[in-house]
């Protein structure tokens, strides 16, 4: 059982609306079709007359000053406002006239030395031009003979224009045909001169002609007065909740147990259809179509020396050892002193603190009123609030009509007076016109 459940009966004897979309059929019509229209029906052709022209009225300036004076000028004077003394505190350089003669350590530690240069250990390999000819002719000198070439004949014309002994014919059908009219001279239109008109200029617009500056009352204020709301009855802690939600007990849900495994009885037939219909076959290997190689077999022993081996013959060589460079500087020897030329030569000084010049948090007291008037207490109006009458099983004022098909009750309101409510928990009340019982 829920709210909903009990709020919301179940009624059984409601019938579904019937459907009131036409049926999608073609109804031909069978009569004669006018050629008269709604638009050539209702819109008659009408004499078009234009509107007269308005007659504007002579500008007459108003006599007297004009008052520049506005509200801001009013209630605003002005006031003379001194420059912003600075706060910060003027700074502060110690400068000593002492000069800084120091040593630094990598000049101390890390001193030149005389170093001699080394000679190079560079072997002297010159090149010596041999004094003999060389004599060896290579096999293309040998076999190429060299022989006179004998260029063939072109048959390519020469391109060479052929100059014509006929005179030139300059005459084409442009210079034949055309004939040269003699032209009109061409119209020249005159410039007309500037004639100023002999009326005065009319200034006068519309905001001036319309507008004719009258004063007029100030708005007058329809703020309510501010009165405090208090009440000194006892607080009721006790809501609409917790006195219509009661806690329900819960019990909680049953665990379903789970059945225990049973493997079949009986052995298990592993035979497929496969198995079944497919029987195997014996195969014989397929035959290689390669020809049989018969290898030749000779009793000479193999000839391994090659031309590359008899010509060019192993060496013993021997890897050179690597060249070692002697130490030209000595290590130090000692403990290495970690004191810098910062550590050595600089001096702690006393810290002076700077004066704040930062105003005290403190709170002055004022003597004048605390203005705690805001927008929201001078603009709220309170209003009653009322309880719309379909929160209650039978309103008071109102009149059981009838029940409608879907389960909304109707009433109808014993006031002569006019009102609309809104639909609300299956109650339904409607605007209708109010009738005195």
């Amino acid at each position: 059982m829920t709210e909903y459940e009990d709020k919301y009966l179940q009624y059984g004897n409601v019938p579904p609306r019937q459907s009131l979309k036409p049926k999608e059929e073609y109804q031909a019509h069978h009569g004669r079709m006018e050629g008269i229209t709604t638009f050539k029906s209702d819109y008659l052709p009408y004499d078009v007359v234009n509107r007269p022209l308005r007659v504007q009225e002579e500008y007459k300036p108003k006599p007297g000053e004009i008052d520049f004076g506005t509200t801001y000028r009013r209630d605003y004077n002005p006031h003379k406002i001194q420059p912003v003394t600075l706060v910060r505190p003027l700074e502060r350089k110690h400068i000593k006239g002492g000069k800084l003669d120091t040593i630094p350590t990598y000049q101390d530690d890390y001193r030149s030395w005389e170093v001699q240069r080394r000679e190079p250990n560079k072997l002297d390999h010159t090149y010596h031009p041999p004094t003999e000819k060389f004599g060896n002719s290579t096999t293309f000198q040998d076999d190429f003979v060299p022989r006179e070439l004998n260029p063939r004949q072109s048959f390519k014309p020469p391109g060479v224009a052929k100059l014509s002994d006929v005179p030139f014919d300059g005459v084409t059908n442009h210079r034949s045909s055309y004939i040269a009219y003699q032209l009109e001279p061409k119209f020249v239109r005159p410039k007309e001169e500037y004639k100023p008109s002999s009326q005065p200029f009319e200034d006068l617009t519309t905001h001036r002609n319309d507008f004719k500056g009258l004063l007029g009352e100030f708005t007058k204020s329809c703020k309510p007065e501010y009165t405090k709301v208090g009440s000194n009855g006892h607080f009721d802690g006790c809501t609409e909740f917790q006195d219509r939600f009661q806690p329900w007990s819960v019990s909680l849900p049953e665990a379903r147990k789970i059945r225990d495994y049973v493997p079949p009885s009986g052995n298990m037939d592993l035979h497929s259809t496969s198995h079944l219909d497919y029987v195997p076959h014996v195969i014989c290997p397929v035959a290689p179509v390669r020809p049989v190689s018969y290898g030749r077999r000779s009793k000479v022993p193999f000839e391994g020396n090659t031309t590359m081996k008899e010509d060019f013959q192993a060496w013993a060589s021997c890897r050179q050892e690597i060249i070692k460079r002697h130490q030209e500087i000595p290590k130090p020897t000692g403990k290495f002193d970690g004191l810098t030329t910062f550590k050595s030569h600089y001096i702690p000084h006393e810290i002076i603190p700077v004066q704040s010049f930062k105003p005290l948090r403190v709170v002055v007291p004022s003597s004048a009123r605390f203005e705690d008037g805001t927008m929201y207490r001078t603009e709220y109006t309170p209003k009653k609030q009322e309880i719309c009458p379909a929160n209650y099983p039978s309103p008071p004022g109102y009149v059981f009509v009838n029940t409608d098909s879907r389960g909304h009750k109707f009433f109808r309101r014993v006031i002569p007076e006019i009102n609309t409510f809104s639909q609300s928990n299956g109650n339904h009340i409607p605007k209708e016109v109010a009738v005195t019982s």
